[in-house]
């Protein structure tokens, strides 16, 4: 065993083999892998094998579909077999809902690249040889990608081929200890000796927690016990096989189950309600290949439902049952990339679907460590998503949860219930008693609108307009009639100090640094040029600056920042401590004037201004900018003052018409200026030049900021895509986000985000065309499986010239 390496993986699983394998591929050879046991031991060994593409997250799903285009290519690199059967796979829909949702599914599908299919009960029916009781069904979605492979023989080849490429493994061999150095690189020690890693990946699957434990980090993921069963041989499957064909996946949502064909009978799994963490404590360092007890009585009720969905089952006997752990994140998807407060510390671990994604994520996690960002935006599976708010407290029953609604349908407007509220703000309770229907942002409960008494605290989760229209349409009223409060918390807010702070902003962001007492708008890009921020810089003064940004991104932004640190400059993430309101509306400067002694005037506090004033009793930062698109102003004060602002805020509003608005009217009102929306139209995935956001460049400034030079190879080539704004002829239904576009028969772009305007009657959507159509007047966007003409929109819908915002 080598003493040192550049890249040391821990983990012999699908995934940790899968991350060394990428690492070769794109030319990095002096890596290796550590092993406790032999490859496959953990949950690799026991999985059940299947692999899909259907995610909720296109960029999981695109993903998915390069690990399953992957594994032939495996074969020819290593001659080893991974056991395909590409079978096809189909999800059935047992009411209107869960059909609505294989129907959205599909529309993103369509300019993904993935062939899918709806297909009716009949089609069902042929497809799966009779073998489905089509009581109840609907119809079904179709993917021929969809199969089982071999576990080991795939991990196995993954091996194979990083060995092929220079990587080392070295099994039999459990790491002790790991031990950041001074120059950045890691000491990992093991049973058989020390090795000094350039980078480390944890890749411990149901040990990731105590591995990551040892370097003092902790990971928010849970094994949780999963059964399957394997039956005897049956006769309608032998049938089956003797006419050359096999039988597909079958995933029954209804059923909480999936079935497919082993051998010449079938196995079965499933996510059963009364479901069991495993380990909740910590994973025991021998456990390895063993499975643990059977136990009928959490499947009883799922086994029952499968008999009558599978007619077939109940006439067979019962093999062998598998039960064994694997691990799962709070939300299900993977927890993938540099770990925040690290230098080299890699995350590869909670890869719940290691066969659908574990290609996908080795490959992305080898892109971030070579070229420092990867090929698409890692939202969905960034580890920095969950912050150093989460505890094993929140985890288990956010994971509980999830295993749970594993197969439920996702609605876009959907806020589950579990672990909340956990992260509140001082106004929880007084919003609380306003009435306010909670949604969650990065752990914080935040106010989607506010009902009326005898309405419901609760959004029906829909894929079409909920329950939650009428009281959106009044807050957006409230705001564009006469002023709106909302509070600002989740909003992501870094301070940046000292004597080159200036300087140090220039090269981070792309646009202009402000003049002290001013405000800007700027992108933040990465190397390639791809939007990796959307910040409001305020200058406080010539040596400190206030950035904004997402809420939910701030780890990602921080992790950023402290990757490009420099002395003499000091970031400090004061998202959580500084707090404050929104308020917004022809009104809004009437109400300011009457609670600071303040010059609140418009010559005073011009748009884009920010001013320290005392509001009320708090020393407050007003800054004279909203995303309502309104006159509005973001009054920021310390968190121990939000009750005293709100108190004097609200007490001089209510002749005014004063009232709290929530993101439901806020996503409505940033429509009516079609203002875009950080991970919608601002994502890793677009580039400024095709968003639009490239007019708040500064292209002539000194600075050699990050991604200029391919910030400017896109300005002298030109876009390939353009962002484009819609008029929906909609129904009951509006864009939520990845709907297809279709000019003629061709499906040509997708949508980014979009919804109702209630304050101009339109709904609205906001996506993609290729640059040279970009010109077109009419086209069509599937919602819902349905066709609706859509009319190309040039400039805002209301307030067009800024009078509003800017008087």
């Amino acid at each position: 065993m080598k003493t040192q390496a550049q890249v040391v993986v821990i983990g012999g699983g699908v995934v940790g083999c899968s991350v060394l394998y990428h690492l070769t591929k794109l030319g990095w050879t002096d890596v290796m892998l550590i092993e406790r046991s032999e490859l496959t031991s953990g949950s690799t060994w026991h999985a059940a094998g299947g692999f899909h593409t259907l995610n909720g997250d296109t960029n999981m799903a695109a993903l998915q579909g390069y690990t399953i285009q992957l594994y032939k290519e495996l074969e020819k690199i290593t001659g080893l077999s991974c056991g395909l059967h590409h079978v096809g796979g189909i999800t059935l829909a047992d009411n209107m809902a869960r059909f609505e949702m294989l129907k959205a599914e599909r529309a993103k599908h369509r300019y993904m690249g993935l062939h899918t299919e709806i297909l009716t009960p009949q089609e069902v029916h042929d497809f799966t040889f009779g073998q489905v009781n089509l009581d109840g069904i609907v119809g079904a979605l179709y993917d021929p990608l969809d199969g089982h492979l071999d576990p080991s023989g795939t991990t196995h080849a993954y091996a194979k081929a990083a060995r092929m490429g220079g990587a080392e493994i070295v099994l039999h061999n459990r790491v002790l200890e790991t031990s950041p150095r001074p120059d950045g690189t890691w000491q990992v020690v093991t049973e058989k000796g020390t090795v000094i890693a350039e980078h480390l990946v944890n890749a411990g699957g149901l040990w990731a927690r105590e591995i990551g434990a040892m370097a003092g980090v902790y990971l928010p993921l849970l094994p949780m016990a999963h059964q399957y069963l394997v039956t005897d041989d049956i006769p309608e499957i032998m049938e089956i096989l003797k006419s050359g064909k096999e039988f597909p996946h079958v995933m029954d949502p209804g059923g909480e189950s999936y079935l497919r064909q082993e051998g010449r009978g079938l196995c079965i799994g499933f996510y059963e309600k009364p479901c069991e963490p495993w380990a909740v404590d910590g994973t025991p360092w021998n456990f390895g290949h063993e499975l643990l007890n059977e136990q009928w009585d959490k499947i009883e009720d799922s086994v029952a439902f499968a008999y009558r969905r599978f007619p077939v089952l109940e006439r067979s006997g019962v093999k062998r049952v598998i039960h064994g752990p694997f691990t799962f994140a709070p939300d299900g998807n993977p927890l993938i990339g540099p770990v925040p407060g690290l230098r080299n510390y890699w995350s590869a671990c909670a890869v719940m679907a290691g066969f659908s994604q574990g290609g996908g994520m080795g490959k992305s996690l080898a892109e971030w460590m070579i070229h420092g960002e990867t090929e698409v935006d890692p939202r969905g599976f960034d580890v920095a998503r969950f912050g150093k708010w989460t505890t094993p407290g929140y985890t288990v029953p956010k994971v509980i949860e999830t295993y749970q609604m594993r197969f439920s349908v996702s609605y876009p407007n959907e806020e589950r219930p579990a672990a909340r509220p956990f992260r509140t703000t001082p106004m929880y309770d007084i919003f609380d008693g306003m009435g306010a229907v909670w949604g969650a942002q990065y752990g914080l409960e935040v106010p989607n609108y506010f009902a009326l008494p005898g309405e419901p605290r609760y959004e029906t989760p829909s894929f079409k307009r909920s329950n939650a229209w009428e009281a959106t349409a009044r807050e957006v009223r409230a705001v564009r009639e006469g002023v709106g409060i909302n509070e600002i918390q989740n909003f992501g807010k870094f301070r940046i100090r000292g004597a080159k702070a200036r300087a140090w902003l220039d090269v981070m962001m792309a646009g202009a640094i402000p003049a002290p007492g001013r405000i800007s708008l700027t992108p933040m890009l990465s190397p390639r040029g791809k939007i990796i921020g959307d910040f409001t810089v305020t200058c406080l003064a010539d040596d400190e600056f206030q950035i904004t940004g997402s809420y939910g991104a701030q780890d990602q932004h921080l992790r950023w920042f402290q990757a490009h640190a420099e002395p003499g400059v000091t970031v400090e993430n004061v998202s959580d401590r500084l707090t404050g309101f929104q308020i917004a509306g022809p009104k809004a400067r009437e109400l300011l004037a009457r609670v600071t002694r303040a010059d609140v005037s418009g010559e005073a506090l011009k748009f884009m201004d920010a001013r320290r004033m005392t509001v009320g009793m708090a020393d407050c930062l007003v800054q004279r900018v909203s995303y309502t698109g309104d006159l509005g102003y973001e009054i920021y004060c310390d968190f121990m003052a939000q009750r005293a602002l709100w108190n004097a805020l609200w007490g001089a509003g209510q002749d005014l018409g004063l009232r709290p608005f929530g993101m439901r009217a806020m996503m409505s009102l940033r429509l009516d200026k079609l203002f875009g929306s950080w991970a919608r139209e601002f994502s890793p995935d677009y580039f400024p030049g095709e968003t639009g956001i490239d007019r708040f460049i500064r292209w002539n400034k000194e600075a050699d900021w990050i991604g200029k030079a391919a910030a400017l190879k896109e300005k002298a080539e030109g876009p390939k895509r353009r962002l484009c704004a819609f008029a929906v002829e909609a129904g009951d239904a509006d864009v939520v986000a990845y709907e297809p576009i279709w000019i003629g028969d061709k499906v040509v772009g997708f949508c980014t985000s979009g919804g109702y305007s209630h304050w101009t009657g339109t709904s609205v959507a906001q996506g993609f065309l290729p640059a040279d159509l970009a010109g077109t007047r009419e086209v069509e966007i599937e919602i819902l499986g349905e066709s609706r003409k859509a009319r190309r929109i040039d400039g805002p819908l209301w307030d067009a010239d800024g009078a509003r915002m800017r008087g």
